[in-house]
Parts: C-alpha cells; structure tokens; sequence
C-alpha cells in the first residue's frame, strides 16, 4: 500500500446514503459450482447482481458506485455452519474503493463504469469496462413494499465471502485465505419488490458469462445506511497445507 498516501484506513466504515438495485437470476448450478472455492459450498443456483450508489463513506467520498456479484454459500467445519454469500466478481469506479475492498477483505475487485439511474418508471443499473457495457439490470420503481428479510431470502448478503489472495514478490503465495465480513446496524430506509431482468453481454475481461441467465427472478430497489467491520479469517489454507 502507498506509504505516504493511504488508500484505506482501519475499520469499522459507515456507509450512509447508500442506493441499490438488486436483480436475481437462475443460472446452471454446475456452472455456479466450479467458481465457488472449497471449503466453501454453493447452496442454490441464484446470482444476485447489486449495482450501488454509496453516497457519503467516510475517507472514501461521496457518490462512490459499485457492483458487487454474489452467489449463495455456505461455510461448514468445525462446529461452524455460516450461511452467507461469495463475490466471484466485482466493479467499482474508485481506486480507493478498489483498494481498501481487495487489499482488506480481498474481494476480487476491478474497475469499471457503474452506473444507477431511474428512467422514468424504471430503475436501470449497468456496467461497462473498455467500452462495453457487460451488464445492464432493469427494475420496476418501488412497484411493492419489502424487507431486508425478503432481501436476503435467495442470497443473504449481510455475511460476504472472499477468498483473499497475495502473491509474494517470486510470485508464491503469501495469503490464500477464505474470509469473512458482516454489515451491522443496518437502518433500512426503505425496501421494495419486483420483477428484475439481467442482460449480460460476454467479455473477456469480465467474465460473467460463465454464469449464464436461465431464468430471471424477483429483484429490490432498497436505501439503507450500515457499518462494514473487520472481519475474521474462515480458512487458511497455507496453514491447513503445514499440518
């Protein structure tokens, strides 16, 4: 990490005035499973693509976007069964987010052109990388009144996964690990339902394709403030190789 200009500073992070679009889809469950990493296991075959607006985070700035795509998992080993969701892919449009997302939780993020917007009746979201827009989800506006339960029926993503991975500088591993991260003291400002589409063009760069639409699903609109904490090491497998 840059010594004099820090990309990041020590948790816990308020995420106030934050907007999402969140659409779901069925993919092939076989497909979904060869990008989960073990010991981790894939628990149904719905993608939630999460296309945000993060608009006042401290040390980050104001009007921040992202995508975050995650897959329902589960963690099951020694007594623990954490249910939760894996981040095979993620987009954001500030270095800083980038940084402070792969360097401390090692989630796998790129950059990219997030965008969120609200087309008269419509709620669109889409992102794009070398010029072409590789996602796009579409939403109707607040069609119906939800929860955070509902939010997180198929996909719970108050409990993320990453598998944080650093290379040493021969290019050996330094940390493979599965790690994990809670949202708390989440103040929902609002939740509503509806029928969701997700087109997905393919790119070589952003591969989400591997994850192909079958069936669209259900998707949510949703405001909210909440606090992104440290968070703990599930599994390390360079120390589980040692024994």
């Amino acid at each position: 990490m840059p010594l004099t200009v820090p990309l990041l500073g020590p948790p816990p992070g308020r995420f106030k005035d934050g907007e999402t679009i969140t659409s779901q889809y069925r993919t092939d469950f076989a497909a979904l499973s060869a990008i989960v990493p073990r010991p981790l296991e894939p628990v149904n075959d719905t993608v939630m693509v999460q296309i945000s607006r993060w608009g006042d985070v401290a040390g980050l700035g104001r009007n921040t976007y992202e995508c975050n795509i995650m897959v329902a998992a589960r963690f099951k080993r020694g007594g623990k069964n954490i249910l939760g969701a894996y981040s095979p892919y993620f987009f954001v449009d500030s270095d800083r987010a980038m940084a402070g997302g792969r360097e401390f939780h090692g989630q796998p993020k790129r950059l990219g052109e997030v965008h969120l917007e609200v087309r008269g009746d419509l709620i669109v979201g889409s992102v794009a990388r070398n010029g072409i827009t590789f996602i796009t989800t579409t939403l109707p506006y607040k069609s119906r009144p939800a929860t955070l339960d509902d939010l997180c029926s198929r996909v719970n993503l108050v409990t993320g996964f990453n598998l944080k991975v650093l290379p040493h500088i021969d290019a050996s591993t330094a940390v493979r690990q599965i790690t994990a991260r809670d949202f708390v003291d989440i103040d929902m400002a609002g939740c509503w339902a509806g029928q969701s589409t997700t087109e997905i063009r393919p790119h070589a760069g952003a591969p989400l394709y591997r994850l192909p639409v079958l069936e669209h699903l259900e998707g949510y609109y949703w405001k909210a403030d909440f606090s992104l904490v440290g968070g703990v090491i599930l599994h390390d497998y360079l120390k589980i190789g040692k024994k």
